[in-house]
């Protein structure tokens, strides 16, 4: 993990080390967390030899993002 930003309250971007391991990873651990918790919208960008991953959640799971943004921030940091 490279970053982690909120850039809206119910938005959450991640900043990933680009690889195509990664960037498949990254989209499979998406569509598996869709299938459980149908109110995550994931958008998984890549351009400019970066790849990033938007969260957004309405805003009664503000509070899930909340902790998502706790743990990457956590992961980032080491």
């Amino acid at each position: 993990m490279q970053g982690v930003a909120r850039p809206e309250r119910a938005r959450l971007r991640l900043d990933l080390v680009f690889s195509p391991d990664n960037a498949a990873r990254a989209a499979e651990l998406t569509a598996r967390e869709n299938g459980c918790c149908s109110f995550f919208i994931f958008a998984l960008t890549i351009a400019d030899g970066c790849l990033a991953l938007e969260v957004t959640v309405p805003a009664e799971h503000v509070d899930v993002l909340d902790a998502l943004q706790a743990r990457a921030g956590t992961v980032a940091a080491l």
